[in-house]
This record gives C-alpha cells, structure tokens and sequence, in this order.
C-alpha cells in the first residue's frame, strides 16, 4: 500500500516509475497531507522522470554556529565573546535542526525568556547574534534557505534618559577621589571627564598613547582610533604620575593605572550620587559628551571625539544644545496669534 498508518503519522511509501524506479518514502501528520503529497511527487516525475527531491539539510544549529566561526567570526575583535553567547544560546534553544527553526521557534523562546526576567535588550541582541550568522552563511554560499530570523520584529526600545553630572557634582566626586585610597581612579575619571574615554580605555592607557598633547586611543570598542587634545595641566599630572610610579624604567608600553573601578564606585557612594544601572562610569562619557554640547560644541565634532560609528548615537545629546528647537518658540502658532492681535 502506497500510503500507510504508522506510529508517528502517514507513511508514503511510493515508487513512481514502477519496480526498480526510484523508491520516495516520508511520514507526515495526517492522511490529507500523505495523499497530497504523494500527489506532488507523481507530478514532479511525470513532468522530468529525472527530478530528485531536494536533500534535506540535517545540520544542528550549534553546527552552523561552528561554521560562521570558522568563515567569519574568527575575525571578529569580540569573537570569543560572541562564539561563547551563540553556543549558550543554541543550548537554549535546545539545538534544533537549522532547517526546522521558524520565526515563531525564537519568537516563543524569547516570551519564555522575557517572562523570566531577561531584558529586551538582551533577547534583541540575541536575535541579532543569530540573525547574523545566518545572513553571513548565505553570503558565503554556505546557507541556501531563508534567513529564519529575517521577518522576526526585535522588541521595540523605550530609550531612556542617559544621566550626566553637574559642575558641582564632578567637582564633589573628584575632591572625594582624591581624597580615597586610589590616586589611579581619580586621575582615570579625569580622564575621562577632558575626554569622554570609556572607563576601560582610560584605564587601560599606556604611555605610548601620550604624545603631541593628546591622548590618542586604539583597540576601541567600535573599531576606530581617535585622538583627542588635552590640556598641559593633565599632561603633566600624567607625567608626574608614571615618573612617581616607575621612575626612569617607564618604557612606551607602560601602563599608568591598575584596577581603579572599586575605588571609584567607593567614591561615588560616598558622595551619595545616585545613577541609573548600568551607568556607573560611564555616566563620565555622558558627562563630557552633555556638557560639551550645552557649552556649544559641535555635534559632528563630538561624534568624531566619542569614536561612534553612527551619527544616531551622537544625536542622543542634541537635545541639550543651546538652540534645539528653539524655532517652537517663535513659528508656533500661539505666537504668531498673539503676535497679530498686539
């Protein structure tokens, strides 16, 4: 019998051409489908005798993960970081045959997620992980069905007000700094107060990147080196700094600081500052970036400054320019009727 019960469905069991032909076999959910599809196979023969279905593709996902690393993600800067959050994801997922993953197999695992307390930030990050690794294999010739992730919405951000410090505030924190028990964490925040560095690249700097009165900074999170100027004043609390630490030993790769981020968490509780999460020293890089555009500063400027890649990060501070928007003040037409009736 061509089509057959069997414990897990529908067996068809068919061959086309007769006795010697070419033997199609597959197990669907119900009868309807079996017999549909015992349909389309007859089709397809009829119409070229030599047609062979396409060969399914029983790669794991985790398998397919393996191989973006080894084409393209071996190059990345993060890639060991990125290689470790796609392997603990297909766990997640329960490491489904790639073939079988559907837009709906992310989009429930993300609400089982979600209703366990992970952000949607981190699950929108996920999906870009995984979304690019199936992008990547397509270009590469290695994937040749559709990205499952493609149609999947990420969640929709509510973007939240980034926190910076008044003059009295910084003055308050670095007198408290200086004061505690790292003179590394105090020079490190100014740094990144005159800068807008990151915490990290600021800690890490090393004497080479010190010349020309600027600090010129590498191996940045998006990729890009930048030099910024800064005064003769910290230059030489610098200088005065490596000297006192390593006196005439210092070569270009010795570093200024050690480990400062506990001292500087210290300090700011001391100071009873209060900031979002996630934004303990990086609330210095907003600082800089906020007051450098109240004072005026360009925003082109202050984007080539704080290294993003895109002009839409920078525009996070625009609001806080001198001039934003101050045209509804003027072309709004409550002014314009009060201005007609005086």
């Amino acid at each position: 019998m061509a089509i057959s019960k069997a414990a897990s469905g529908w067996l068809v069991d068919i061959q086309p051409a007769g006795r010697g032909g070419k033997r199609f076999r597959k197990t669907l959910s119900t009868k309807a489908e079996a017999l549909a599809w015992e349909t389309w196979i007859k089709a397809q023969i009829q119409q070229s005798p030599d047609w062979k279905p396409a060969k399914g593709d029983s790669r794991k996902l985790s398998e397919l993960v393996d191989l973006w690393h080894k084409l393209h993600g071996i190059n990345l800067r993060a890639e060991k970081n990125t290689l470790s959050r796609l392997k603990l994801l297909c766990e997640a997922l329960g490491n489904p045959i790639a073939e079988q993953m559907k837009p709906d197999t992310f989009a429930e695992y993300r609400a089982l997620r979600l209703k366990n307390g992970i952000s949607p930030n981190n699950l929108n990050r996920e999906h870009a992980y995984l979304r690019a690794v199936f992008n990547e294999l397509i270009r590469l010739g290695q994937w040749t069905t559709e990205n499952p992730l493609t149609k999947l919405r990420q969640f929709k951000i509510t973007e939240r007000e980034l926190s910076f410090l008044s003059l009295n505030e910084i003055k308050l924190l670095l007198d408290t700094l200086k004061e505690g028990r790292s003179r590394d964490a105090w020079l490190i925040a100014q740094i990144c107060l005159a800068t807008g560095a990151r915490w990290s690249e600021a800690e890490g700097l090393r004497s080479s990147q010190v010349r020309n009165c600027a600090l010129h900074f590498t191996g940045t999170k998006s990729g890009k080196n930048r030099s910024v100027p800064i005064s003769d004043e910290l230059i030489a609390l610098l200088d005065a700094h490596l000297v006192e630490k390593c006196g005439e030993e210092k070569t270009v790769a010795t570093r200024f600081f050690i480990y400062g981020y506990a001292a500087f968490r210290e300090a700011v509780d001391k100071c009873g500052i209060e900031l979002p999460k996630g934004q303990m020293t990086h609330v210095l890089r907003h600082t800089f970036a906020s007051h450098f555009i109240m004072a005026g500063g360009n925003i082109l400027v202050l984007q080539r400054i704080l290294g993003h890649s895109s002009l839409t990060m920078t525009m996070r501070y625009a609001h806080l320019a001198p001039e934003h928007l101050q045209e509804a003040k003027t072309f709004n037409p409550l002014t314009k009727l009060n201005e007609s009736t005086n």
